[in-house]
């Protein structure tokens, strides 16, 4: 208890909340060519130093007070003290999804905020390296990499890009291993699969859903974006259209590898046109089940579009299900429906930029809001190598799990409220 009564003090007898503010000031003072300015910086930054001088002062540990003091507030502080006790190590690589966990449309306008990026850079100076997870292509993901942390950082050999929901990974730096095209790993039949959806997914579409939608500009998974604001009743009703249609074509592409056999016709009927049609009819039909049994949202909107089937999922056929169990199909209301391999995802490329990093005993910061964020989190709870966080509009199962663990759910656009704790726990681990 002699820890958590140093911080009772330190937040009692200090004004933590003023020393705060310089911290925040001096770091996110944008730079200006002025000597004004710049006279006013340098007040600033001495007035922070000594009320920082105070701290160190006042404790044994005064520098580990000091920092945590100028970063975290009175409940971030007890919080990361709560899990230094639990876990008894500091976080040692971040893994770090971005739509709707770093940034957020809702909250900081689509740009992840710069108190957020200031703190990315204060874990890379730390020596903490950053996996970025995301769904988001890698040209896209190394633009605003770039743009916001700085090429520096970015290409420092200690920063990963796993990208496609886990399709690649790519960590500047490593010669041979900077770019891993995991698909490529992949049976044949499997990338054919995914070779004919998405030579057909635009073309074959309706002429509204073409005009609702876009292709996202991906090496391997097939993702449908909407044309109109993410979250809108427009977005919602496309993206639910997309859904169903994508399913149906994936039906037609693995049945062309499946033989399903008599099973898929009507009463043995001899005539092949009508053969075929039954045919196509019932690959459709076990698709649908199969993927409505797989995630209750799915199931919602085939209902809701007339398009649930009247079949069991017991009657498909065990060969299409083996290949189906492989494809992986993901619906985001109002943001996107994808079509990946659940043999690539965001685990799968987080283990490989781990190793390609180096970390062999990783205890991890997953931030995300999805449920290819979940299985990252899930794969570190069953694992005992890291903690969970999620924003608070996050999807119910990842909130679930998030709050059944350690509670770290953090308000839209507030990432940074999570990285401080987090830079609070590792400064309170290293006092051992």
């Amino acid at each position: 208890m002699e820890r958590y009564d140093l911080v009772y003090r330190l937040y009692d007898e200090f004004d933590t909340e003023s020393l705060r503010e310089y911290q925040e000031f001096v770091d996110l003072f944008p730079a200006i060519d002025s000597r004004v300015v710049l006279a006013h910086w340098r007040d600033a930054s001495d007035e922070l130093e000594g009320r920082k001088d105070e701290i160190r002062d006042g404790f044994a540990a005064g520098e580990t007070f000091a920092e945590v003091a100028s970063r975290a507030t009175r409940e971030q502080a007890f919080t990361a003290l709560d899990l230094e006790a639990k876990y008894g190590r500091a976080v040692n690589v971040l893994v770090l999804d971005v739509d709707e966990t770093l940034r957020s449309a809702g909250g900081t306008d689509n740009e992840i905020p710069r108190d957020t990026l200031h703190m990315l850079t204060e874990f890379h100076e730390q020596g903490v390296p950053i996996v970025i997870c995301t769904g988001q292509t890698l040209e896209n993901v190394k633009g605003f990499a770039i743009q916001g942390l700085g090429s520096e950082i970015v290409h420092s050999g200690s920063l990963s890009i796993v990208y496609e929901a886990g399709t690649g990974v790519f960590t500047p730096g490593h010669g041979a291993d900077t770019k891993q095209l995991l698909y490529e790993d992949l049976d044949v039949e499997i990338r054919d699969v995914f070779d004919d959806v998405r030579a057909r997914v635009l073309p074959e579409a309706s002429e509204e859903l073409r005009r609702g939608c876009h292709l996202q500009g991906n090496e391997f998974n097939v993702t449908l974006k909407p044309n109109y604001e993410t979250g809108s009743s427009l977005a919602r009703e496309t993206i639910d259209e997309a859904l169903v249609y994508l399913i149906d074509l994936l039906a037609d592409a693995v049945g062309s590898i499946v033989d399903v056999g008599e099973s898929a016709e009507d009463g043995g009927d001899d005539d092949t046109d009508e053969s075929e049609t039954a045919s196509e009819n019932a690959l459709t039909a076990w698709t649908r089940a199969f993927y409505a049994d797989q995630d209750p949202e799915i199931r919602t909107v085939l209902e809701q579009r007339g398009a649930y089937p009247d079949v069991s999922t017991a009657d498909v056929p065990a060969n299409l299900a083996a290949v189906l169990e492989r494809i992986d199909v993901a619906y985001y209301e109002a943001d996107a429906a994808e079509i990946g391999s659940l043999e690539l995802n965001k685990v799968v490329g987080v283990e490989r930029a781990l190793d390609v990093l180096g970390i062999d005993d990783p205890f991890a910061l997953v931030m995300g809001d999805s449920k290819s964020d979940l299985r990252v989190m899930e794969w570190v709870a069953d694992n005992d190598a890291g903690i969970a966080a999620a924003p608070e509009h996050a999807s119910r199962d990842t909130l679930d799990h998030v709050i059944s663990s350690d509670e770290l759910v953090f308000d839209q656009g507030k990432s940074v409220d999570l990285l401080r704790t987090v830079y609070a726990l590792n400064r309170f681990a290293r006092l051992g």
